[in-house]
């Protein structure tokens, strides 16, 4: 590691360079092996080679000779007056490089251990991080599959009752019924959400990758998302290029990525607002764009909106629910499809969510 040597003798020329107390450039000053130890004088006093007096008298000279334009070091300065040879600055310059050398490589190897020993309770940390996450994916899974079970008999005898099968209801009983059958869709839809993040959690997305008519898939997927536009009374317009495009896909979670996109445009979008959904092909790509004109989001926050089970209002009041899992598992279903989600985004004026995808022969 000669990093940490360079440093250190960079940092005691620099010493030694202004050591007279006269502002000079460390060009300036000779270039000798003494330039490398720091206090060279005191060393020299401390062993017994030099005393105070004559220490000070070399200082004395030194500041002369660099006032006079004639800069030079202390160990020059103790020769010239004789008080020292050449062989005992020499001997004692050699000591100090040594000493300072063992210095450095001690520091050098307890810099590594420690190190080392980091890295090894990050590694530590990971791997606890990793299992922990592990167990929390089979948690969500067993008990999704447990809540499935029940709600499809709630969902049942909800249907049944709906139909009169079970009897005759009341116009309030209609109601109540209708209430209750939005609230189970809207259970199953968490529910099949915490599902499909415990198996991309495990690496389980599948795709079935095939050519897909781009018409098709907006027309599965906006009469869904209109009901729910209707509820809020916003607009939710459609724009399709002139031809028929196909796209390289998995249709089935293309088509929930668009719903999630569109769920979560109508969702921030204040009542009266406008919600739309924007085809356009460029070059071999077909891009698909959800574009609101909502909330919107801070430039600086946008990261966090594709943090699992993360809320930007996270407080109890917030106005707007959810898991926080849907645009978290849009960003990995589109890595698997080997693209990307793009945001445009200002508070207080709204949103663009933007994907592409190869487009696709039919035949």
């Amino acid at each position: 590691m000669n990093c940490g040597v360079d440093l250190a003798l960079s940092a005691v020329i620099a010493e030694n360079a202004i050591f007279s107390g006269e502002p000079q450039g460390i060009m300036d000053v000779p270039v000798a092996p003494e330039i490398l130890v720091p206090r060279l004088g005191e060393q020299l006093v401390k062993h017994g080679e030099l005393s105070d007096k004559q220490l000070q008298l070399a200082l004395n000279y030194q500041k002369e000779q660099a006032q006079k334009g004639n800069p030079i070091l202390i160990g020059q300065a103790m020769m010239f007056l004789g008080l020292i040879d050449q062989a005992t600055l020499d001997k004692t310059v050699t000591e100090q490089i040594l000493q300072l050398q063992d210095a450095l490589k001690s520091a050098n190897e307890e810099l590594e251990n420690r190190v080392a020993e980091r890295t090894e309770d990050l590694q530590q940390a990971l791997n606890r991080l990793t299992e922990l996450n592990q167990l929390k994916a089979n948690f969500i899974a067993n008990i999704s599959h447990e809540l499935r079970t029940p709600l499809t008999h709630i969902k049942g005898y909800t249907e049944m009752m709906a139909d009169n099968s079970l009897g005759p209801t009341s116009e309030d009983q209609d109601k109540a019924l209708a209430v209750m059958d939005r609230a189970i869709l809207r259970l199953e839809s968490l529910i099949n959400d915490l599902i499909k993040f415990s198996d991309t959690s495990k690496g389980q997305i599948t795709l079935r990758l095939e050519p897909v008519q781009v018409g098709e898939l907006v027309d599965r997927v906006v009469p869904k998302m209109r009901d729910l536009a209707d509820q809020k009374q916003i607009q939710l317009e459609v724009q399709m290029p002139e031809n028929e495009q196909h796209i390289h896909a998995d249709p089935e979670n293309i088509a929930w990525v668009l719903m999630q996109l569109l769920d979560n445009g109508i969702k921030f979008t204040p009542q009266g607002g406008l919600v739309g959904l924007k085809v356009t092909e460029w070059k071999h790509m077909v891009i698909f764009s959800v574009v609101d004109n909502g909330e919107g989001i801070a430039p600086e926050r946008v990261d966090e909106i594709f943090e699992v089970f993360h809320q930007l209002d996270g407080s109890a009041r917030r106005k707007h629910g959810g898991t926080g899992l849907g645009l978290a598992l849009v960003k990995q279903i589109l890595q698997a499809h080997e693209t990307d989600i793009r945001v445009e985004s200002r508070a207080g004026v709204g949103s663009v969510f933007s994907f592409s995808l190869p487009r696709s022969d039919p035949s």
